[in-house]
């Protein structure tokens, strides 16, 4: 069952952002939809500033709202895997778009010069 099922949104948008939105859930998802199914330690390698109770948080909510999936190995030491289901998996064309737009702010807000800037504002 989906933590968001007993929530009330205003809209879709909403919900999007109750389940994707925060600082680190978008970066989890990035790398997971990237690169594929990593284990615990891989993805804290990725994100230098998260913490592993974080990490463990973020991801245990993905896992609540069938996003990202969770296979633990009957082996010693325990073995962890994280991967995207279908449902986190249809997130990346928005991930990819939110990538493609903020580089374009960057490249075009950003990095251009104030006098520009005032031109592209108005």
């Amino acid at each position: 069952m989906s933590r968001m099922e007993d929530k009330v949104f205003n809209c879709e948008k909403e919900l999007t952002l109750g389940i994707i939105g925060g600082k680190w859930k978008m970066l989890i998802l990035w790398h997971l939809g990237k690169e594929g199914t990593k284990r615990f330690g891989e993805l804290k390698a990725l994100m230098p500033g998260i913490t592993q109770r974080m990490l463990v948080n973020q991801l245990r909510e993905l896992e609540e709202d069938l996003i990202v999936k969770r296979v633990v190995y009957p082996v010693v030491p325990p073995k962890v895997e994280y991967s995207l289901t279908k449902e986190g998996e249809s997130l990346m064309p928005i991930l990819d778009s939110m990538y493609n737009w903020g580089k374009n702010y960057i490249e075009t807000v950003l990095d251009s010069p104030p006098e520009i800037r005032e031109i592209n504002t108005n």
